[in-house]
């Protein structure tokens, strides 16, 4: 089977509604700023609209002009911030407008699909997060 790759904002704007008409969209997203939960460019993710969003969920946005897949770590009203679970620093800010959809399901390269949980231990660990993933690039990848 070819593997056919688009730009970002041609697909992702065609995922956005795909979403809009109450589907759910599959993709293969890339880069390590969701590790160690989705492996970009190894697992796929199930995306949905959802009425809501909270804390811990993993949510496509659009802001500042990019695409970002990254998890909900604080929300006061409508104002959201997020950070990639691969990341030991820097947070991204954007709208409850912004969200184009949410993570539903991770699916792993044997096909098995799993629920993404909220990973509130992850971020607990916040402060020793450069050392486990250090450890996790090092040995388990």
């Amino acid at each position: 089977m070819d593997k056919k790759t688009f730009p970002n904002a041609l697909l992702l704007g065609e995922v956005a509604a795909v979403l809009d008409e109450g589907r759910e969209a599959i993709i293969s997203p890339t880069g390590n700023s969701m590790l160690p939960f989705i492996r970009g460019g190894v697992d796929r993710v199930v995306l949905h609209r959802t009425p809501d969003v909270a804390v811990g969920d993993i949510a496509l946005v659009y802001t500042d002009g990019r695409y970002l897949l990254h998890r909900i770590v604080a929300r006061k009203g409508d104002a959201l911030t997020l950070m990639g679970d691969g990341n030991v620093r820097g947070l991204e800010h954007c709208r409850r407008a912004d969200v184009i959809g949410t993570v539903a399901e991770i699916i792993r390269p044997d096909g098995s699909r799993r629920k993404p949980g909220k990973a509130s231990l992850w971020q607990a660990l916040r402060p020793v997060r450069r050392y486990l993933l250090a450890f996790y690039k090092r040995v388990l990848i």
